[in-house]
């Protein structure tokens, strides 16, 4: 009886899939349809009890042992469902591994499931016109992203994302800190996020170089890294503070060359569940750099002060309209700063009125979604907003479509098409027209 179950539970395995077990064809040539082995592992391939080695594959093109097939018959009965009857006939078959091998049983699955691969792979490119002259610019890259998920314990987790991109234009490697804007990088994986997640019941803990995009408004403020921590409580109302430094204040030295410049960074966020009909949420963000800010914000000024304000609301099903204010009552619009421009309040108020329909899922062939925005995004009003097409110190319409031709492939588009706003200076007295497109072919594995 074993050597035949043998066979059986690995010819499952061999399906790669639950529909498969079905088949019209007896996927067990060695076993007879009628048998009960058959039978358990068809039925419980398709009620999802035998899930292979937990991450949705069944590795057919590997020997199976009986130590992996005890694996999955405990998981099957840790789980429930299905049919009990049958699960504990397989039981049965597998006592003596169960019983006497439950300590390596135990270190196998650790080893199986407790780090998760995903990521993807991608071609982006895009153009932007910045003047009334025909000046323009274009960049094209293939991106790598591995993001690792380390389970710690049950409610600790461990996260990272792994980057590379090599510039098209150029031929050469521009990986570093996700910036390959014409910056040549070192010729390597860059760990550009990682971080320590716990989550609770209504607390979730961020601790590392973690990801924050601003809940509020959804990205227009901020959607970056930071160093430091977060904390996010509540259930049908929450509360986030984050507290790190941060590394997008990009800056030009004595001698002309950009640097990037850290400042330390707080924000406190207050907001209702995101899948609400109606969603609202306030908030405020502090960004402190004395050697940047510092006669240029306004004359001593040392300090980004920007509030916010957000507003949702879900039409139907398929339509949402979302809008979101922030404005900085730092900026001083009468001084000049050392470029002689008098910052207007343009560059101290920024809004977005965003209306989605659908959205797609890279996992659905045929999903698709869009939006058409109108966004006004003032230079001391954002900090690194989430937009592909458009940049602080932009205002105008952005048009935006996602499309998944097959699964795990998604199709990208981003269209803006409006004024580059003037600081009000000498140098730069009125707006210009500007446009951009992006373009992104996402591989999801």
């Amino acid at each position: 009886m074993k050597k035949f179950l043998v066979s059986a539970l690995t010819a499952a395995m061999f399906t790669g899939s639950a529909s498969a077990v079905f088949a019209a064809v007896n996927p067990f040539e060695d076993v007879p349809a009628d048998h009960w082995a058959y039978d358990a592992i068809a039925q419980l391939a398709a009620d999802g009890v035998i899930e292979g080695y937990g991450d949705g594959t069944y590795r057919g093109d590997q020997e199976i042992t009986r130590y992996e097939m005890a694996q999955m018959v405990a998981r099957a009965m840790a789980k429930g469902g299905g049919d009990k009857a049958l699960i504990d006939k397989l039981a049965a078959e597998f006592a003596d591994e169960l019983n006497s091998l439950g300590v390596r049983v135990s270190a196998l699955e650790k080893k199986v499931d407790n780090v998760k691969w995903q990521g993807t792979l991608a071609y982006v490119y895009s153009t932007k016109q910045w003047d009334d002259d025909g000046g323009h610019w274009n960049s094209q890259y293939v991106r790598l992203r591995l993001e690792p998920e380390m389970t710690i314990n049950k409610n600790w987790t461990g996260h990272a994302r792994l980057e590379y991109n090599s510039d098209l234009n150029s031929a050469r490697n521009v990986t570093g800190g996700g910036n390959v804007v014409g910056e040549d990088g070192p010729d390597e994986f860059v760990v550009d996020r990682i971080w320590a997640q716990g989550d609770y019941k209504n607390l979730q803990i961020l601790l590392g170089k973690l990801p924050y995009v601003t809940n509020v408004d959804g990205g227009m403020i901020f959607d970056e890294r930071v160093s430091g921590g977060q904390i996010t409580v509540g259930n049908e109302i929450k509360g986030t503070l984050t507290v790190g430094r941060v590394n997008v204040l990009d800056d030009m030295d004595e001698n002309g060359d950009i640097v990037q410049r850290t400042g330390s960074y707080q924000a406190v966020e207050l907001y209702n569940d995101r899948d609400s009909k109606f969603t609202w949420g306030v908030g405020y963000h502090h960004l402190r750099n004395k050697d940047y800010y510092t006669d240029v914000i306004a004359e001593g000024d040392k300090d980004l002060n920007i509030w916010e304000v957000g507003l949702g609301y879900r039409i139907t099903d398929t339509l949402k309209l979302n809008g979101a204010y922030a404005w900085n009552p730092s900026v001083d619009e009468e001084w000049l700063d050392p470029y002689n421009e008098l910052h207007n309040w343009n560059s101290k108020q920024a809004w977005s009125v965003e209306l989605d329909y659908k959205g797609a899922d890279e996992k659905d062939k045929g999903s698709w979604g869009a939006y058409i925005a109108y966004r006004k995004l003032g230079n001391w009003a954002v900090i690194m907003p989430t937009y592909d097409a458009m940049y602080a110190r932009q205002k105008g319409w952005e048009l935006g479509l996602d499309y998944v031709p097959m699964k795990n492939f998604m199709t990208t588009f981003k269209y803006f098409r409006g004024k580059n706003m003037a600081w009000g200076g000498a140098n730069d007295p009125e707006d210009y027209n500007a446009q951009n497109f992006y373009t992104e072919l996402n591989f999801y594995f």
